[in-house]
């Protein structure tokens, strides 16, 4: 038996042989790593893959709320008040986010990798996350999306 442990041993591949040579079976074995470790991609693609029939949901709500924020960007830019991110920054994140969401549609829905790959990536990750838990914060929600939502990104 031979154990190959490759990156940070998130996945350990065992390689069984009879020692006449003549049986080989190899396993593949993949562990989650700590949440801690995970980067936002990683969490988004875990919370579609656990609860895929909430996403469209949130989906909804992320398409409203981004054509409620640039609809509104002449009023929303004279009373902007975050001191952590200008306004035109938020726009342009709020721009790419409504891009991508026009661009993969209903890939959005179905796939895992593309909904954490697009939403979840990069700068579009910090508006995002902030529409999530905005998300998370209505009454409509179902109480597990809205617990793993705080557990994941909170």
């Amino acid at each position: 038996m031979r154990t190959i442990c490759q990156g940070r041993c998130r996945r350990i591949k065992l390689q069984l042989t009879n020692p006449q040579g003549g049986f080989a079976a190899l396993l593949n074995i993949q562990f989650m790593q700590p949440l801690e470790m995970l980067n936002n991609v990683q969490k988004a693609r875990l919370l579609h893959s656990l609860l895929r029939t909430e996403i469209p949901d949130f989906i909804s709500f992320l398409y409203e709320h981004t054509e409620r924020f640039i609809d509104h960007k002449e009023e929303l830019a004279t009373t902007w008040k975050d001191e952590m991110f200008g306004f035109e920054f938020w726009l342009g994140l709020a721009e790419d986010v409504q891009k991508r969401a026009n661009k993969y549609g209903k890939e959005l829905h179905r796939s895992s990798p593309v909904f954490a790959d697009q939403l979840f990536d990069g700068y579009t990750a910090i508006y995002c996350v902030h529409v999530l838990i905005k998300y998370a914060e209505t009454e409509t929600v179902h109480i597990k999306f809205k617990q793993a939502i705080h557990f994941l990104f909170t």
